[in-house]
This record gives structure tokens, sequence and C-alpha cells, in this order.
């Protein structure tokens, strides 16, 4: 068959990409031919995303393939992070810029929901984990705080819907991106009214909900001739980011567990059904839409977060170190200095993250690392071993053991978190492919355009297209021995 031509636009919290697919059928090439940053713009103490920029990104990740030379364009795939939305007037235009995820004006929310249905209510309704960050508690916050915002509102986008609605002037909604918001029914394409009224949140701002694999309409014309690209199919993909790239995990079977590697770690499995139980609330499990309406069970990490802050706080003294670098000072620092709970609140919001770092440690009664390598070392062991403790609850969860756990995304490339990992779980890593946000994406359009059938296609094009590296357990004895502290460290 003729090699099609797909664009996968990758927002993740830090930069995003466009990066050209090419599938002849059997195997997927991928090429970036567009990156830019994508920094949260502070305003009046809140922190807000750069929505016409980005999307002014969009465009020229566009122009750029319509000036090289790689013939037609059969379709345009979007994902982001998720919970984050724009809110449209009855005109269709935005009411102002989108917040960002980590802007404190969702303090105190939680606690607001609470009064109105219990914790216990809104997870057996949506199988969601809690976090301050939710879409729910953010438009709590908008009934609570600005109600003249919502009384103006008359559609909600979440971020890749809003960059659709730009492209082909069509208002929907993703079930993956859906599913983030702890406003969804779960089990159900379909919105929580139970939830909806009790926070006070009108339903009219709600959209209908598509799968992963529906064309979501077509370059409007006047912007597909300005852009000299036709009108072409947008997709609806796994439009939350995490969705995406579990799509493109290389499995060969399916007892394993994911974990999607980047500034959030998001471990997990795929399970038919949403599972919800005492145990899956208490331990903050989450049940997120994925491709083929199938669910991510899943507890999100703080990630490698903590380390970009890190490398920020340094840079802004002037220090300025590439993450391969960082790496090598933590390899050559002294083992088991100390451990840090990656989901500590204290490690929630930027600032100063080296000084926090120690601080954890100091007030947990631990030797306090000093220097920038010791700083970075406790950071991955002690996220390698949150990963344990994450694995450990999974399989008490489905009361079965995970023969082997695939990481994908940026993280993959941390050969020392790799092997950290392993050690600490204790079984093989299967590492790879780096790019699986943007790959998993690109076989959603594939699937959309009738050239792949289902996930399990989409996971053998994966094999035969990109290389994994696999990581055997080391040191099983010093490991478990840093768990146990790390146990008592975290309770």
């Amino acid at each position: 068959m003729k090699k099609l031509n797909m664009l996968a636009f990758d927002f993740g919290a830090s930069s995003g990409r466009g990066i050209l697919g090419q599938f002849d059928g059997e195997k997927l090439s991928i090429q970036e031919i567009h990156r830019f940053p994508n920094d949260p713009v502070e305003v009046s103490n809140h922190l807000y995303w750069d929505i016409l920029r980005l999307y002014k990104e969009v465009q020229d990740g566009l122009l750029k393939f319509a000036n090289g030379d790689f013939g037609q364009l059969q379709s345009i795939g979007i994902d982001t992070w998720g919970v984050d939305f724009g809110l449209l007037d009855s005109s269709g235009d935005l009411l102002g810029n989108p917040y960002h995820y980590r802007d404190s004006r969702t303090e105190g929310m939680m606690e607001e929901a609470f009064s109105r249905m219990t914790r216990g209510e809104i997870f057996s309704r949506t199988g969601i984990a809690f976090q301050k960050f939710n879409t729910l508690y953010q438009l709590l916050a908008i009934c609570v705080k600005k109600p003249f915002v919502m009384d103006h509102a008359e559609t909600l986008l979440f971020i890749p819907d809003l960059f659709a609605y730009f492209l082909t002037g069509e208002k929907s909604t993703e079930f993956t991106e859906a599913t983030t918001s702890q406003l969804l029914e779960a089990g159900k394409a379909s919105w929580s009214k139970d939830i909806l009224k009790a926070m006070g949140i009108p339903d009219r701002i709600f959209t209908e909900i598509q799968y992963p694999g529906t064309v979501r309409g077509k370059v409007m014309p006047r912007l597909s001739r300005s852009l000299g690209i036709g009108q072409v199919p947008v997709v609806a993909v796994a439009t939350h980011d995490t969705g995406s790239a579990v799509a493109a995990v290389p499995a060969l079977d399916e007892n394993f567990a994911f974990l999607s590697s980047g500034t959030w770690s998001l471990m997990g499995v795929e399970v038919d059904k949403p599972i919800i139980n005492e145990k899956t609330l208490e331990w903050n499990y989450t049940n997120e839409g994925s491709v083929g309406g199938k669910y991510r069970l899943l507890r999100n990490i703080m990630g490698l977060w903590i380390v970009q802050e890190c490398k920020r706080e340094w840079e802004r003294g002037g220090e300025n170190y590439d993450f391969g670098e960082l790496v090598e000072m933590a390899e050559a620092s002294e083992p088991f200095i100390a451990f840090i709970d990656p989901d500590h609140d204290l490690f929630y919001s930027p600032g100063d993250m080296p000084r926090k770092v120690q601080e954890f440690c100091a007030g947990s009664g631990q030797r306090v690392p000093q220097t920038k390598g010791e700083i970075l070392r406790c950071v991955f062991e002690s996220l390698a071993l949150k990963y344990r403790w994450s694995l450990d609850r999974l399989e008490e969860i489905l009361q079965k053991s995970l023969d082997v756990l695939y990481i994908v995304g940026g993280g993959s490339k941390n050969k020392l978190l790799n092997q950290f990992t392993a050690n600490a779980i204790k079984r093989p890593v299967v590492c790879g492919p780096t790019e699986a946000t943007a790959i998993g994406n690109l076989m959603v359009q594939a699937m959309a355009l009738g050239e792949i059938g289902n996930p399990r296609q989409i996971r053998e094009v994966v094999r035969k297209s990109f290389p994994t590296e696999e990581y055997m357990p080391q040191n099983a004895v010093q490991w478990d021995d840093a768990y146990e502290k790390f146990l008592k460290i975290i309770d």
C-alpha cells in the first residue's frame, strides 16, 4: 500500500511536538517536524495556558508539513494532558485563557465538594481518584468564586477538544479525556447528572462524547486553504496523552503492568470495566478511559516533575545541566542516604525543589542529602520504591501477579531509573518506545482510517516498528532493606 501520512500533535506539560507518522501497512516510521515550548504563564497569582499561542504552533506544524516534500496528509490527531478546559460563550468564543491544573484556585475545593456529596459517593459514581486539580474541583471553584463566568458559559471543551474545535468548528468531547474529569459515570459515556446537580454545575455546558477512532470533522475550508493542506480529517485519538501512550505499549500478552514515565508517572493495567471498591478508594487508584472501550486502572505518581524542578532551580542560579549530566551525578552518589514520598503535597507546587527534598528528609528524621547528586539519587530511588508500593497494591486489587512492567514515554530513556525500578519491583522491566504517546496517537488515526483493526494490532505494529530494552533485577537484598525503610517514611 501507499504510505499514509498522519500528523500527531502531542502536548506535554512542558513542551509540544508535531510528529509525522508514515504507515505502510506493517510498520510505522516517525519524524519530528515541529517542536515548541509549553510553559504556563503566571498573571496576578494565577497560572494559565497560553492557549492561542499553542494553537498557532499547531498551525505552524501544519505549514511545515505543507512546505515539506511529504505528499498528501491523510489525518490529524491531537493529545494533551487531562482535566484542563476552556469555556466558550454562546457565540463560540473563549471566555478566557484556560487555567493550568497547578493553579491555586482549587485549594479547599475538595472539602467544599465533600460537603455537598461524600467522597465515597463521588468515587462510587465515577471511579476516579481524588486529585485537587480534577475538572470537578476546577468547575466548583468557578461556581463558588466566579459564578458570573459560569452564567456566560455555553460550552466546555477540554484542551485537545478545544484545539480540534479551532481546526474544524465542531464541538465534541473525547472519551479518554472526559474520564479524567471526575464527572463521567463509571463504565458509561455519559455525564453524572447527580454530581453536576450536587455541585451546582450546569449540565448545558457538556457536549456529546466520542470514542477514540472517530473522525471529529475536517479542517475548515478557509483554514485548509491558508495552510495548504486540504480539508484533512481530524481524528478523535485517545486525546488524554496517557491513553495514547498505553495504546502503544508493545506487550506480548495481557499479563503486564505499564508505567507511562514523564513529568507524571502513571502506573497501572488495562481492565474491561472500572474496578470500584474499598481498596481502590483507599489507595486512590483511578479508572480512566482507554482505546477500545477499556479502562486504565492506574495510580498517579508525581514522577520526574521533581527532577525537572530541581534542574529549573539550579538554572536560576546560573548552573545549567542536561538530564544526562543529572543522571550521572546521581549514579556517582552514595546509595540509600534518604527517601522522600514523591506524592507528598510539599512537592506539588513549583519553587526551590532541592530545598523541599532536603526539608522532607530533615522533617522525617533522616540524613539530609547535601550535594546535587545526593538529592537526585534520593529522588530516583524514592520513585523506584514508590513504583514498587504502587505495583504491590495493584496486584492486591487484581488478586494476581503481574509478570513484567513496560515503561514508555520520555522517562524510559533514564537508564538509571529503569534499573532502579527493576531492582525495586524484582521483575523484568521492558523500556520503550520513548515516543509512545505520539505513536499511540498515530496508530489510532490509522484505525480511524481503516488501516488497523483493533488495539491488539496496534501493539503488533509497535513491536515491529520500534526497539525496546530490557532490564533485569539486581541487588534484591539491598533493595528489600531500602523498601522497609521507605515504608516507614511514607506511612
